[in-house]
């Protein structure tokens, strides 16, 4: 009944439009990312992911308040929040990856880390295309099913690459350069985790989609 009573009243669309404003930003910052994983104007691209972050943490805050005012909301609060806070996660996991670049000073990365970056492009990439569909999530569920599915399965190269980036780091530093090595892992935990929050997304979308199907 209440579902029902729910789609008689007007919708909140302004909570899509920040939704897709976010996104946006964490395209931006992925594009970036991966720019500077090719070892090319690190300095610059490691700028647009922190500035980008910023903006992304703005469009957040402005998400919650709505949350706060708004009397009637798209779909239920908490998913709205909790859908915000992990779209969020990802840009800040990617801002992290450039303050480990920076604090180590690095210039060159390994082919899987460049790899990395090129997954998580990728999974921008489809939470892009997923975000505006929720404006009709009944209609587009099987669309935004999919592509749940899709970033889970980059996600789970994501694993692959990180466990092979690991051992080759090890044959090449583990018995000789114990901080190449150490700061190698580091660069790729941080790049693993962007994609975990990824996934994270993902599973927002799903549970969305299901309930509100």
């Amino acid at each position: 009944m209440l579902g029902w009573f729910r789609k008689l009243l007007p919708r909140e669309d302004k909570f899509f439009d920040m939704f897709e404003q976010h996104v946006a930003t964490v395209v931006g910052a992925a594009t970036a990312l991966n720019g500077l994983l090719t070892g090319q104007n690190i300095v610059r691209q490691g700028d647009v992911v922190v500035a980008l972050e910023d903006k992304a943490d703005g469009i957040t805050r402005d998400v919650l308040l709505a949350v706060r005012r708004s009397f009637i909301t798209p779909f239920d609060r908490s998913d709205i929040k909790d859908l915000i806070q992990s779209l969020d996660d990802t840009i800040d996991t990617m801002h992290r990856v450039v303050k480990t670049v920076r604090l180590f000073e690095r210039t060159e990365f390994e082919p899987g880390m460049q790899e990395m970056g090129q997954d998580i492009l990728r999974a921008a990439q489809l939470i892009a295309e997923a975000i505006p569909l929720l404006r009709a999530s009944g209609t587009n569920a099987a669309r935004l099913s999919a592509i749940a599915e899709q970033v889970t399965r980059v996600e789970g190269h994501s694993d692959e690459l990180h466990e092979k980036g690991l051992k080759e780091l090890y044959r090449s530093y583990g018995k000789t350069d114990a901080m190449a090595y150490f700061v190698g892992s580091q660069i790729y935990g941080e790049l693993e985790k962007v994609l975990d929050r990824f996934e994270d997304v993902a599973n927002e979308i799903s549970g969305i989609v299901i309930e509100n199907v």
